[in-house]
């Protein structure tokens, strides 16, 4: 049963994850969807039939519909930075599937929209909302395993050729704007930093081994964090059978090894810490329909999402820079500023 007040979300892009979005629309009391937007009209046709809402074939028409206060952007990632653009200037508020954008620079473009036209962007990271991340990101906050040594995160996963094979726009540098790291690892990635803190440092290759596609399939990178922590990262879409993803965290008292959203082992001074029973989590749907109420009620109480726009750019930096240091074969320091990202190490 819907509130009194409902938050009014359209989607763009009838596609897979759409489906996500708008049955955690469904869900939400708080929430309704008032609109879509594809360029497919029978796809179109057929998403609305099935969920509701004003059926529009271009983001430009759609834009102009009053009702909508809430777009989930929901299209290849390439299409990420114009789209959330057109709708800042339109006065929308964004809730944009990850990468929020291919390119940096797009991404502070996009956040300065925000800013200029007043209005919220946030960016989707449902691993963050585990029940047992939130547990780990307050516990290493506070100091729980100590200052921290080493930090390593592991995506290793199967995608088959035919998998690329089934869109155009997989595996293309245009749309997809990566492989294994961009499309596949970014979440693990953001969780990575998100838990550890910021990157300063990155010395990465990225190669395409396995699959016939522009884009990686497997890429590794040593991490300097600038707590002094290092770090690794291990990405590829080429892991037969599917190993998923795991997290390991290392300090001066203790480890946790977090595992495909559960504690797997938090040991500390050399005791088994006991870790709380946790509800039920699925990152799809249940990460997805966290952060969708989490907005409908930020408008509603003119507040920041969980997530804002900016914490997008912290994967996006570490992924880049790997591209940019196996293109340099050398180190790159992250400078976070737009125009040039990467210093190259001296």
């Amino acid at each position: 049963m819907k509130s009194e007040r409902t938050t009014k979300f359209a989607i763009v892009g009838c596609g897979v994850i759409a489906e996500i979005h708008a049955g955690a629309i469904h869900d939400i009391e708080e929430a309704e969807l008032v609109a879509v937007c594809e360029t497919d009209p029978v796809k179109g046709r057929q998403f609305a039939d099935k969920h509701g809402g004003k059926l529009y074939g271009r983001l430009e028409e759609m834009l102009q519909d009053n009702e909508i206060e809430v777009v989930c952007i929901c299209t290849p990632s390439g299409l990420h930075a114009e789209q959330t653009i057109l709708a800042a200037r339109a006065g929308k508020h964004v809730l944009v599937e990850k990468p929020m954008a291919i390119l940096l620079d797009d991404a502070h473009l996009m956040i300065r929209e925000y800013r200029e036209h007043k209005v919220l962007l946030g960016t989707i990271f449902p691993r963050r909302m585990s029940p047992a991340a939130q547990f780990l990101k307050k516990w290493i906050a506070d100091g729980g395993l100590g200052k921290l040594s080493l930090c390593d995160a592991y995506v290793k996963i199967f995608r088959s050729q035919q998998y690329y094979d089934s869109a155009g726009w997989r595996g293309t540098w245009a749309f997809d704007g990566g492989g294994a790291m961009m499309n596949q690892g970014i979440h693990t990635v953001d969780l990575l930093q998100w838990l550890v803190g910021p990157v300063k440092t990155i010395y990465g290759r990225a190669n395409t081994l396995l699959r016939q596609i522009e884009v990686e399939d497997t890429a590794v990178s040593l991490l300097g964090f600038h707590n002094g922590a290092m770090g690794v990262l291990e990405i590829t879409t080429t892991a037969f059978p599917d190993f998923g993803q795991r997290v390991e965290i290392h300090g001066e008292r203790g480890s946790v090894i977090y595992k495909e959203d559960s504690i797997e082992l938090l040991k500390v001074d050399g005791e088994e810490v006991q870790i709380p029973a946790f509800e039920p989590f699925n990152v799809i749907p249940d990460g997805h329909r966290i952060q969708i109420r989490d907005m409908a009620l930020a408008v509603q109480e003119n507040r920041e999402p969980i997530v804002p726009g900016e914490e997008g750019i912290h994967a996006l930096e570490i992924i880049l820079g790997t591209y940019e240091s196996s293109k340099r074969q050398s180190e790159v320091v992250l400078n976070g500023k737009s125009g040039d990202l990467y210093e190259t190490s001296r």
